[in-house]
């Protein structure tokens, strides 16, 4: 069954194909498109109506264009519309509209695609899931999603972000969920937002795009909780709250941070369980209790999900531990590599020190040479607004430092942390992650456990590619093997 035939794609657009053409998939990328999809020629840092003919080249179906491009054969299948974004949008609003999965929508400051993820893995095997890529949540990314998603889909997971004030109500009414996930609300885009307060209020209005007779999953841990679980009640949504406080409906207790995972006693209302997630963090493990509450008002077996979430490992680069083999001649040569290079916020920031804290370094040279050691490589945290600077210092008394060995810190803004630190735990402070990569064979020997945490546009990235270079990369589990 295809995905978009052209008579369906005209009717929900309102523009005009120029000779029957049928989809199995939508695309906005040539390098990721494959035979058969529908390839939007989206504007943004390039245009893409410059790839059209490369995309059909390529085998796409058609292309969904606002103008013919030039060089493209007479017969060349086409969707003409007025406008490619609000065309695609249209595409998504009739996808939504088509099927009958029961959906979920998630946001929040910090978490939201290791929670879309988590979501994912707890409703497997219960049913046709749908899920977004990746962050796509935003003005692009969310339309693409309901663009992509089967009619016969049974359960839907949406994730929605946001930059600026009012971004998140007009995504959450073309998702129209029937169940939205607040995860935290924390310090980000203080750019655009006057504290806390205006990012709560925001992140709130997912709450707008609810179905009727829908349920709000809110933190209940939060200062501003009260703000999320008012805009939740003025959606007529039925309120569950989940997080440690004996207040939530649903709430963890001795979490246990261990190798490769976390694990808690849990109370949904009155069931105790134990949940298991395969990654180490009491955030995750906080935030898992969530997905538990969301995959329930879903529909799906709570035994089955909690299943779900014990296979779960969060994606690249936002926590993912590795194993690099520095000599794989030598027994114990290895570095322990925590890659959280993809986001970052004071809260976030704090949560994957706590981890590295806890994480339990190695020996090198079989187990006969000095300990390893807890090492951080970081990168600036961007959108913090007027107080970055103070962020960033502040983050020299986080409780977890005191358990990390040294610190070394990459741009401009984490000067001011580098600065405050103590010397026995300061290292290195470059301006550019490129100068801190010829320094890395120096810095990190065998045993170590290394986090390289930053926000994308700090580019710490590139330092995970380098130290795993310095050997073999191999996933942490086949270690443990």
């Amino acid at each position: 069954m295809a995905l978009w035939t052209s008579q369906d794609a005209d009717r929900a657009t309102g523009g005009r194909s120029t000779r029957a053409w049928q989809a199995e998939g939508v695309s906005i990328d040539t390098r990721t498109l494959q035979p058969g999809d529908l390839f939007v020629a989206l504007k943004s840092v390039r245009d893409g109506h410059d790839f059209v003919a490369a995309a059909l080249a390529a085998g796409a179906a058609a292309a969904l264009v606002d103008h013919r491009p030039d060089g493209l054969a007479g017969d060349a299948p086409l969707l003409i519309v007025p406008d490619v974004l609000e065309a695609l949008v249209a595409l998504g609003r009739a996808a939504r509209a088509r099927t009958s999965a029961r959906i979920a929508a998630i946001t929040g400051s910090v978490g939201k695609t290791s929670t879309k993820e988590m979501l994912r893995a707890a409703l497997a095997g219960q049913g046709r899931v749908h899920a977004a890529e990746a962050s796509y949540n935003n003005h692009w990314g969310v339309p693409l999603t309901l663009a992509r998603m089967p009619p016969d889909t049974d359960f839907a997971v949406f994730e929605i972000g946001m930059n600026h004030p009012g971004e998140i109500a007009p995504l959450a009414r073309q998702v129209r969920p029937h169940v939205v996930m607040i995860t935290l609300i924390a310090e980000a885009h203080l750019a655009a937002f006057e504290g806390l307060e205006g990012i709560a209020a925001e992140k709130a209005t997912i709450c707008e795009g609810l179905e009727p007779g829908g349920v709000a999953v809110l933190n209940g841990d939060l200062s501003t909780t009260p703000i999320l679980t008012a805009a939740a009640r003025k959606a007529q949504a039925r309120i569950v709250t989940f997080g440690q406080g004996a207040q939530n409906h649903h709430r963890l207790r001795d979490i246990r941070v261990g190798q490769g995972a976390t694990t808690a006693r849990g109370r949904a209302w009155r069931t105790p369980f134990m949940l298991k997630v395969g990654s180490e963090g009491r955030h995750f493990a906080v935030n898992a209790i969530g997905v538990l509450a969301v995959a329930t008002a879903l529909g799906a077996d709570r035994a089955r999900s909690l299943c779900g979430l014990a296979a779960w490992a969060p994606p690249a680069g936002r926590g993912t531990r590795e194993v690099v083999v520095l000599d794989p001649a030598r027994d114990g040569e290895t570095v322990d590599l925590i890659d959280d290079a993809f986001n970052a916020n004071p809260t976030s920031m704090s949560a994957a020190l706590d981890v590295l804290a806890h994480a339990s370094p190695g020996r090198g040279r079989g187990g006969v040479a000095v300990a390893g050691r807890r090492i951080a490589i970081l990168g600036d945290m961007l959108e913090l607004g007027p107080t970055e600077i103070d962020l960033h210092r502040g983050m020299a008394a986080d409780p977890a430092m005191p358990g990390i060995d040294a610190v070394h810190c990459v741009g401009p803004r984490m000067r001011a942390l580098w600065e405050a630190l103590p010397e026995n735990h300061r290292g290195r402070h470059v301006e550019r992650p490129e100068d801190i990569i010829p320094f890395l064979a120096r810095m990190i020997r065998a045993g170590d456990v290394v986090l390289v945490k930053g926000s994308k546009g700090s580019r710490v990235s590139i330092v995970v590619d380098a130290i795993r270079k310095l050997g073999h990369r191999s996933p942490i589990l086949e270690r443990e093997a």
